[in-house]
């Protein structure tokens, strides 16, 4: 990973899009910094989309498209996209997969939920799987004590043997039923609000996250950051970012907001 600094003049004008992650990206210590959010207003006025790519729960995702300066939000790790139409004053909902699909997920992850719980001492159901319609999240650090790797990797396994998909964030493991991700969503994102096909349009993305459940993101598209806290995963990443900021978290994407903007 080269630091972010040394990203070059060229690319830097052909970049459109931001796509980040939000825990431990956009976040630092739990909470969005001013200056997060300031360099989400700016790369937005400068032209040049944000779009969060995030695990957090579609009640979440709500609040996000509507409030934040941003052009819509991809949540539960690819289960939907959310964009807030401001001039027909509407949300647009898309899902991977239908509502009668879903609602049979849910009982299914109901299941599984209590076979990790009684597996697994000391985890816990993240505090925000109220507002969850697609996945379970397994809270390993976020509002309880940490759990060791092994507990953790276990998590992951059991969610597998179930027949689920599972990815691990820097706070969660997150578990689902059905065939996407987040670049899955992403293409569809991009396919219906920008009429562009992500596969020939990456070059003009850049996305930045942190932890694990990124690699997809990282592995496919050229303008890959991670944020410096991302080296507590160095050896555990199936894929590695090509560029690193200096600072962490939301401090970490204001500090590639800058260097992005200074061209």
């Amino acid at each position: 990973m080269d630091s972010f600094k040394s990203f070059p003049r060229k690319d830097k004008s052909k970049i459109a899009y931001v796509l980040t992650d939000i825990d431990d990206t956009l976040t630092t210590d739990g909470r969005l910094p001013a200056a997060a959010y300031g360099a989400m207003e700016q790369l937005q006025s400068n032209g040049i989309r944000v779009i969060p790519i995030t695990g957090r729960p579609a009640g979440w995702c709500d609040h996000i498209a509507r409030m934040w300066p941003v052009s819509g939000v991809v949540g539960e790790n690819g289960a939907f996209y959310f964009r807030y139409d401001d001039g027909r004053k509407k949300m647009l909902r898309r899902y991977f997969t239908p509502d009668e699909r879903r609602r049979d997920d849910r009982k299914k992850l109901e299941k599984l939920k209590n076979d990790i719980l009684k597996k697994i001492p000391g985890s816990r159901v993240s505090a925000d799987q109220t507002y969850r319609e697609a996945d379970l999240a397994i809270d390993f650090c976020e509002d309880v004590p940490p759990l060791n790797q092994s507990d953790i990797d276990e998590i992951v396994r059991l969610f597998t043997r179930a027949g689920a998909r599972a990815k691990v964030s820097s706070i969660h493991v997150n578990g689902w039923f059905g065939d996407y991700d987040k670049l899955t969503m992403t293409r569809t994102f991009f396919e219906d609000i920008f009429n562009l096909a992500l596969d020939t349009h990456k070059s003009n993305v850049l996305y930045i996250g942190d932890s694990p459940n990124d690699c997809p993101m990282f592995s496919f598209f050229p303008h890959s950051v991670g944020v410096a806290n991302i080296l507590q995963f160095k050896g555990r990443l199936e894929s590695e970012p090509n560029w690193i900021t200096e600072k962490e978290g939301g401090y970490g994407f204001a500090e590639m907001a800058e260097i992005l903007l200074f061209r």
